[in-house]
């Protein structure tokens, strides 16, 4: 059971965070549309799917299978496994940021520029550097 668990947190992890990485670059192009275009309702529903069939319950799966996988391999008391967990955290929380930012493109209240949404783009890619390095090298 533990290495199917392991597989489908793989999968569930690379699902959520190719739409944690594409997501904010839908934004960059959003920014761009004018409000009310047939481009913009276009990028509104992208992102309305993007979030909900796929970002969402893939974030929902990893949580899941990597808390059983956790207290299955006993992990829960080991040092990489809290910092691990501190960064999975911090990356629900910008998966709650971005999730409000599609509201907010919804309703065309969107108050940000491209250029912050290409910033944004980056936090993603290095939480996730650094939870990979974690769970491969197990530092401490």
């Amino acid at each position: 059971m533990y290495e199917w668990a392991k597989a489908l947190h793989v999968i569930a992890v690379i699902s959520w965070m190719a739409g944690m990485l594409y997501l904010p670059r839908l934004f960059v192009y959003h920014c761009d549309a004018e409000i009310g275009s047939k481009q913009s309702e276009t990028f509104k529903l992208m992102e309305r799917r993007l979030l909900k069939a796929i970002i969402n319950p893939a974030m929902i799966a990893t949580w899941i299978l990597g808390l059983y996988l956790a207290w299955a391999g006993h992990w829960f008391s080991a040092g990489w496994f809290h910092a691990k967990l501190t960064l999975v955290l911090l990356m629900s929380g910008v998966h709650g940021f971005l999730s409000a930012r599609v509201r907010d493109f919804a309703q065309d209240k969107n108050t940000r520029s491209s250029k912050f949404y290409r910033l944004i783009n980056e936090i993603p890619t290095l939480l996730m550097i650094l939870i990979v390095i974690l769970v491969i090298v197990k530092p401490f």
